[in-house]
């Protein structure tokens, strides 16, 4: 009788050996990362914003570290989220070509290593709650890239399933028509919501999808309080069309974009809070940024680049530049980081901080910033940064404070006499320390940094170029 009492007593404590083997315990630092949809650089309250009040995102400012010169590497969506899940330029992992839309046949390529999977590898708990944008095909959504789980939709919010066909009228003036019927979420457009690799929802309500992606990640949160885990917090908003729950809707559409960036703020707020009553915050480090700048053509639906110049689409930094404030362990409170640094960075940074070093078959071309990160240093470990258009051309590049872009005239189609107003390219040298909003081209009274700066650019392109990755594509097309 005592032998056998034995035995179950040892089967039972076998048993919650392995219930927690291979899952990381609640001593590794955990890690949320926002990611905001089009919001500009100077869309916080704590980044400058005379209209927008952003008091939650604001204590990440108060409780963390705000970065100023950080950058993403596309000014665009697809390319740009996945620079930031891969720590690389998109070229390099063939996601570099615009954006995906619901025809698309690839994606990004599951062989890539994520954040996501660095996380799982080590046990952690991963999720994906919201936009995804880097393939909407199952072979290349969020739980073939690291995640354990996903809800959210696979491609922008005016995007529609299955042909991107039946939209409605668009510019500021058909954002306005919009926000004046919210129930057109359902009328005008079919976007999917996917849980996991099924669609659930066609079309998605988007009056509710950040308050449901917020919810999602504090039940994932909550659920998983006694184990370290990665929430990816990729919002919808603001890109356009704007939607909010119809309990906060501000009815006037000239306040539409200032009604969602304070409804993002209320539940950053309401995800602060949780990990404060869990008594997780001092173990989390939170990212707050976004994966480009301002869709300006929407005008009052869109956003501001605050002193920068232009937004969404271009290489100038209005484009390419964002809000960024991270808070956790380590991370001084209430300072300001003006060294340049970015989304690419992040990969390498979260590999340091968890102790893991990152395979090492595929090369990135993120660089790890964990001591920037924490005021252990003053000065970045990045000098340089690449500027890519939104299809992926080589344009420029920052190296200190330098900023070089050349920027070819576009090929017009089927034009009749090419030499008529044929565009000259456009050579532009920016001293960002005395003019971040690019207004002074010093180009001709530089000539040699010129030089030194288009064959820097171009060595680095070269190399990327010849070892690139290619994407996944569908049926091998």
């Amino acid at each position: 009788m005592k032998s056998s009492t034995q035995a179950v007593l040892t089967l039972s404590i076998c048993a919650v050996l392995f219930s927690g083997f291979g899952r990381a315990q609640a001593n590794e630092p955990n890690f949320v990362i926002i990611f905001a949809d089009d919001q500009g650089y100077g869309d916080l309250s704590c980044f400058g914003s005379q209209t927008i009040q952003t008091p939650n995102v604001d204590r990440l400012a108060q409780e963390g570290r705000k970065f100023t010169s950080f950058m993403v590497a596309s000014p665009v969506c697809t390319p740009s989220r996945a620079a930031l899940l891969t720590g690389c330029y998109p070229k390099r992992v063939g996601m570099h070509q615009h954006v995906l839309f619901p025809t698309s046949k690839k994606g990004l390529n599951p062989n890539e290593h994520t954040i996501a999977d660095h996380l799982k590898s080590q046990g952690y708990a991963t999720a994906c709650f919201g936009k995804w944008h880097l393939g909407h095909h199952p072979e290349v959504l969020p739980t073939s890239n690291g995640f354990d789980t996903y809800l959210g939709i696979p491609y922008s919010n005016d995007m529609n399933h299955p042909d991107n066909k039946g939209k409605p009228q668009g510019g500021a003036a058909g954002m306005d028509i919009l926000w004046n019927d919210p129930a057109s979420t359902l009328t005008k457009w079919k976007t999917p919501l996917i849980k996991d690799e099924e669609i659930v929802e066609l079309p998605v309500d988007q009056r509710t999808v950040t308050r449901r992606y917020t919810q999602s990640a504090i039940d994932f949160i909550t659920a998983h309080r006694d184990e370290s885990f990665f929430v990816y917090l990729p919002h919808s908003m603001p890109h356009i069309p704007l939607y909010v729950p119809d309990d906060v809707r501000d009815p006037n559409p000239l306040n539409a974009y200032i009604n969602v960036i304070e409804h993002i703020d209320s539940e950053v707020g309401r995800l602060l809070n949780t990990l404060d009553e869990l008594k997780l915050a001092d173990n989390t480090y939170v990212i707050y940024t976004t994966d480009n700048g301002p869709w300006l053509q929407f005008k009052h639906h869109g956003g501001s680049a605050g002193p920068l110049r232009d937004g969404k689409g271009t290489t100038f930094e209005g484009g390419q530049r964002v809000p960024c404030l991270i808070r956790g362990p380590g991370i001084p409170a209430g300072t300001v980081c003006d060294e340049l640094t970015g989304t690419i960075d992040v990969l390498p940074t979260i590999a340091t901080l968890t102790g893991k070093p990152l395979p090492t078959q595929k090369k990135i071309d993120g660089i790890d910033v964990s001591k920037l990160w924490t005021g252990q240093i003053n000065e970045s470990p990045r000098n340089e940064f690449m500027h890519y258009t939104s299809q992926g051309n080589l344009e420029g590049i920052r190296q200190g404070d330098w900023k070089l872009l050349v920027k070819k005239p576009r090929q017009r189609r089927n034009q009749k006499n090419p030499a008529v107003g044929k565009a000259q390219t456009q050579t532009m040298l920016f001293d960002l320390s005395k003019d971040v909003g690019e207004q002074n081209n010093v180009a001709a009274q530089n000539p040699e940094i010129v030089d030194r700066l288009q064959q820097r650019m171009k060595q680095i392109d070269d190399e990327i170029t010849m070892n690139a990755r290619s994407p996944w594509l569908k049926d091998n097309e």
